[in-house]
């Protein structure tokens, strides 16, 4: 082949004299900069041209950190054809060349999760995913830090297990351990601890990191009435990743319990004590559950406040850790509950700061909201003792007057809105009560000289009478409900049962004058059409059900939660 032209070049590169590779071009190698340039533009003819030229081509160093033709073509985002070209000029010992970091190739398309090229690399040369790099990391590390599933589980298979399972190697486990878990693969965390248990407890421990994902279990999904549905319906495919996750993620946290059982107590509180308050915090029932029974003496673990994870239940207002705590508690629970944090709060005392605006925004309308503030109160005010509930803490405040303090503003704010939603309801009521008036006076068909309807022998026409009636009574029943929201006297106390059950008659009237005025609709549009056709009562009936369908979809959860937390079991119960 005829022997390419390259323009000369000379590189000058001030900023990179600290790196033990800098390109110098003086000393016949005036190739690499064009070929620098081909690799980033995917020009593979120059790129072929320079390597078949220039032998060393294909193992220099083309950039102040020392990175490979190999390298600059991965790093540059090139497609698996061109990087397989490469590959193909290059003896497999190239293929393990490091960057001034001491990265492979392996590395870089690890890091980019592109497991084609990882395959292709791995194919030439086995041993590139046991390299470190000068930070300490494998491939495989770097694949789990970026979250990149395929190509950790690919790294998983063609790396040498003593590399990361080693005990001597425990800071490398530790590391991988981490990673997994943050990117949400708790099933390669499990395969890590069976091979290295000491892994529970090296480094930061995998309960600490459980503990600050709570969607990583069930009880931090929070789901609504239909999500509950479908979670518990046959496994469709993204539910079963998801309860997937879940199983996995608690038996993580079981396999780790069960290691830390083997340390002494000074140590296993020293690892326990974190993620046992953080989960209680996070309102994660699994971490609490599985720490109790395991080491039952974790009641008494206290935070730098000297919060307990009773006060941490009340003050984030998570009812489940309360019920499991206060079952297990058995000989600690009268002083748990006696105990005071820093400035002098009781238990009391902390259900009468306003909860966490997350907690908050979990409760599905606002009068939920106060009401459910409310519970948390009288539920536990019976915990205490008679004079807990008067004494006062470090700023000369009692319980009651820290609650009506936190809560005047949400008060103001849920009054607001009530007034609004009984303003829309009453209006909507209101105009369901008028048509259904107008319709009992002008009837389908019209009356006969002595007054009686035309169809009034009809089946249809008695459905619609009675459909009409309804409409007319329950819209009746709600406008009057919702009125008498305006009456009341916004007093805390009322947010409890009065305004809610207001709320409740209010919205089930009104949901039901839509299906009666639906009815008596349908009724009457088959009287006046379908005495020849009767296979227009298929649509009708198709399209009555759309209104009620989205009003039923669209209002029905939140009247439910409405009614389960003014009429269901107390908060404990």
């Amino acid at each position: 082949m005829e022997k390419m032209e390259l323009p000369h070049v000379r590189l000058i590169n001030t900023n990179v004299t600290n790196f033990d590779y800098v390109v110098n071009v003086e000393d016949d190698q005036s190739w690499s900069l064009p070929l620098y340039n081909a690799l980033l533009q995917g020009d593979w003819e120059i790129v072929e041209a320079i390597i078949k030229q220039e032998k060393e081509a294909i193992t220099a160093r083309l950039t102040a950190f020392a990175e490979t033709p190999l390298l600059v073509a991965v790093k540059g985002g090139k497609r698996l054809p061109f990087i397989k070209k490469l590959v193909d000029f290059m003896p497999p010992e190239a293929l393990a060349l490091t960057d001034y970091f001491g990265n492979t190739g392996l590395h870089a398309v690890a890091v980019l999760g592109n497991v084609p090229a990882a395959k292709l690399f791995v194919r030439k040369n086995q041993e590139l995913p046991n390299i470190w790099n000068i930070d300490g990391s494998l491939p495989i590390h770097l694949a789990a830090m970026r979250g990149h599933r395929d190509m950790t589980l690919y790294l998983f298979s063609v790396t040498r297990e003593d590399e990361y399972s080693d005990p001597s190697k425990d800071e490398a486990g530790a590391t991988l351990l981490n990673f997994v878990i943050n990117a949400g693969f708790y099933d390669l965390a499990l395969h890590l601890l069976e091979h290295n248990p000491k892994l529970a407890w090296q480094g930061t421990s995998p309960l600490d990191l459980m503990a600050e994902e709570p969607s990583a279990f069930l009880s931090g999904e929070h789901l609504t009435i239909w999500q509950n549905l479908i979670y518990s319906s046959p496994p469709l495919k993204r539910i079963r990743h998801r309860k997937f996750m879940h199983h996995q993620a608690l038996q993580l946290v079981k396999c780790v319990c069960s290691e830390i059982k083997s340390l002494d107590n000074t140590k296993a509180n020293s690892i326990l004590t974190g993620p046992f308050l953080l989960g209680a915090q996070n309102g994660i029932n699994e971490i609490v559950k599985e720490i109790l029974e395991s080491f039952p003496h974790a009641i008494t673990f206290l935070d730098e406040e000297n919060h307990s994870v009773f006060h941490l239940a009340v003050m984030y207002r998570h009812e489940k850790i309360f019920k499991i705590v206060h079952q297990q508690s058995g000989q600690y629970k009268m002083s748990l509950a006696l105990l005071l944090d820093n400035r002098r709060n009781n238990i009391l005392h902390l259900v009468g700061y306003k909860a966490c605006l997350d907690r908050l925004d979990l409760k599905p309308g606002a009068v939920l909201q106060m009401q459910r503030e409310l519970q948390w109160y009288k539920e536990v005010e019976k915990f205490v003792l008679p004079q807990e509930r008067k004494s006062k803490n470090s700023d000369g405040k009692t319980p009651l007057t820290i609650f009506n303090e936190e809560h005047r503003e949400m008060a103001a704010y849920e009054t607001q809105w009530i007034i609004s939603m009984a303003t829309s309801c009453t209006v909507a009521a209101s105009l369901i009560a008028t048509v259904a008036f107008a319709a009992a006076i002008t009837v389908p068909g019209g009356n006969h000289s002595d007054g009686l309807p035309i169809f009034s022998k009809r089946s249809s026409f008695i459905a619609f009478a009675v459909g009409d009636f309804l409409a007319l009574l329950s819209s009746i029943t709600s406008v009057i409900s919702f009125l008498s929201i305006f009456t009341t006297r916004y007093a805390v106390n009322d947010f409890l049962y009065s305004l809610p059950n207001r709320l409740i008659i209010g919205l089930i009237s009104l949901f039901l004058s839509v299906a009666f005025l639906m009815i008596a609709f349908s009724s009457t549009i088959y009287l006046v059409f379908a005495q020849k056709n009767s296979l227009i009562l298929i649509p009708i009936i198709i399209l009555t059900c759309v209104p009620v369908t989205l009003f039923t979809y669209l209002q029905l959860p939140p009247l439910l939660n409405m009614i389960k937390s003014t009429h269901g079991p107390s908060i404990f119960g």
